[in-house]
């Protein structure tokens, strides 16, 4: 199972790690905050899935030390996406719709990817859950780059940008305070992480 689960991180951390080359190198030839806050995501999750590839072998109190380093990750880039988004609403700049348009869908194809290979391991202990849960997050903001790109179309508006780059920082900001109050319950109860025996692991 071992085995498995670093086969599986393996390849989301070598997904996540191109992408965010990728989206941010789009994100800041197409001006778009929604593809930024997308990048930094992807940049965010490769570090993620490092630090669960170096806590794979070691004990639930090192993957509760993982699992609370991975929700400073999320809520650091929250508040860094939603500073941008605040920065955009005074530098209004119309993004390219159709560099938005192609690459959100090359990456929400990679994210789907990456989502249902962690979905079979997502209760097996909270290093694997909170691997998962950042894999569910980039869906929900790939989808929001998609409809942002349709809305800057239809409206010829730049607000859906800062709008859903907004909402990605929300999601990014709730995700990450309830990984770190898991993360801290894990280590008060010394080294045994909140999944029960059974296999359950809380998601959100």
């Amino acid at each position: 199972m071992r085995e498995s689960h670093r086969r599986v991180l393996w390849i989301v951390f070598t997904i996540n790690a191109v992408m965010f080359f990728v989206e941010g190198s789009a994100g800041l030839i197409a001006h778009s905050i929604s593809l930024l806050a997308d990048a930094l995501d992807m940049l965010g999750d490769a570090l993620v899935y490092g630090f669960s590839l170096f806590v794979l072998a070691r004990s639930a109190h090192w993957q509760a030390v993982a699992a609370l380093v991975k929700g400073g990750f999320m809520l650091a880039l929250g508040l860094g996406v939603l500073g941008t988004a605040i920065y955009k609403v005074f530098h209004p700049v119309m993004p390219d719709i159709e560099t938005m348009g192609i690459v959100g869908v090359l990456a929400l194809l990679a994210n789907l990817v990456c989502f249902f290979l962690l979905y079979r391991s997502r209760g097996y202990n909270l290093n694997m859950s909170s691997s998962w849960l950042c894999s569910r997050n980039d869906l929900i903001a790939n989808v929001g780059v998609l409809l942002a790109a349709s809305s800057i179309y239809l409206l010829a508006s730049r607000w859906p940008d800062i709008i859903v780059g907004a909402l990605i920082s929300g999601v990014f900001l709730r995700s990450a305070l309830n990984v770190l109050q898991q993360s801290l319950q894990a280590l008060r109860a010394q080294g045994s992480p909140p999944v029960a025996r059974t296999g359950k692991v809380r998601h959100w």
